[in-house]
């Protein structure tokens, strides 16, 4: 029998969020609204050219991404949504019995991929749903490559603010890579949540991860990328699976990034649902915290279970972290709605 390595024999498998035909879908990050105007058309145009490789080194979308950001294009790095530019840190950094420091719960994927790179996870437990970077902070050993930020934080929707960052960011040793992960920004209120862009990019330590899954609308198309110093990027480009973002992919990204103020506009609209659903949410008594993305948690503890099985049985896909919570994406308003009129029914 083949040897399979040892580190990755309890290694779980990613769940993604369930999917069944016909249901109301709010179990997966997803933007409701489809596709961009721009973007379908462009898919058409660029689908005939799939016969062929896609450009290797992503010129197009990193000259886009580098004009957006007002940064050089050797600090960007792409990949195959911000899932894989996370492994792609990982595999730079990151060696046997090295470790890397997470809040939990947070992104299900960071043990997973921390595993896949020969590493060991440090879990540090959230307070009031929040990430403690105090306590993250804390966690940090000689052993640390590698810190994930998740802010805001996936499940529980919460996020950190400027000052707790740069405290966290002050304290973290030069040798130890930050990894500000963003993939909400664009849900994210920017009076209350930093731009870790803005307030941390000069620092060669720390790296920031955005995605197009979200708020642009591309989750199937699978692009993410970061922002770090340069010879930290060249060095996660190496890491890269060749040609992991295609064609489409790319040229979509592109399109999408010239729609800022239909994202926008998207975004708010899910902002407003936010609002509404947290607030129905509340009245029938749910302990709800402030929401930073476009979802909301419900800190439902062994009751989980037993609410998405009764969501499923109005036809309605939740997502549940057994014995923590469930998350519930937003949707169109009439879904919300769909999900609201269960929650009432609901007797835990």
């Amino acid at each position: 029998m083949v040897r399979v390595r040892a580190s990755l024999s309890q290694l779980p498998s990613y769940v993604p969020g369930r999917k069944l035909p016909g249901a109301i879908i709010l179990a997966s990050n997803e933007s409701p609204y489809g596709l961009l105007p721009g973007v379908a058309g462009t898919l058409a145009e660029a689908a005939g050219g799939v016969s062929r490789y896609p450009d290797l080194d992503a010129t197009d979308l990193i000259e886009a991404l580098a004009a957006r950001h007002g940064i050089d294009p050797e600090r960007i790095a792409v990949g195959a949504g911000s899932s894989e530019v996370c492994g792609q840190l990982l595999h730079t950094v990151v060696g046997p019995g090295d470790e890397v420091v997470f809040g939990w719960r947070s992104f299900e994927a960071y043990p997973i991929l921390t595993a896949v790179a020969g590493g060991t996870a440090v879990r540090v437990p959230l307070r009031d749903h929040t990430l403690d970077l105090d306590a993250m902070a804390a966690a940090i050993t000689p052993r640390t490559r590698l810190v994930f930020v998740c802010n805001p934080n996936n499940p529980t929707s919460t996020a950190v603010g400027e000052r707790e960052l740069l405290d966290f960011a002050d304290r973290v040793p030069r040798d130890v890579l930050i990894v500000v992960d963003e993939a909400y920004r664009e849900y994210a209120d920017p009076a209350l949540v930093p731009d870790a862009l803005a307030l941390l990019g000069d620092r060669p330590n720390v790296v920031v991860l955005r995605t197009f899954s979200k708020a642009y609308g591309l989750a199937g198309l699978r692009v993410g990328y970061c922002v770090a110093e340069p010879d930290l990027a060249s060095h996660v480009r190496k890491t890269q699976v060749p040609f992991s973002v295609s064609a489409l992919a790319q040229r979509a990204a592109v399109v999408a990034l010239g729609e800022a103020a239909e994202v926008a506009r998207r975004a708010a609209r899910t902002i407003t649902e936010r609002d509404r659903v947290t607030q129905r949410l509340r009245a029938l008594g749910h302990d709800v915290p402030d929401s930073q993305s476009n979802f909301v948690w419900l800190p439902l503890a062994d009751a989980s279970g037993d609410f998405a099985v009764h969501c499923l049985g109005g036809r309605v896909v939740v997502r549940p972290f057994l014995g923590e919570g469930i998350r519930v994406t937003l949707g169109l308003p009439e879904e919300n709605d769909a999900l609201l009129a269960l929650a009432a029914t609901w007797i835990g």
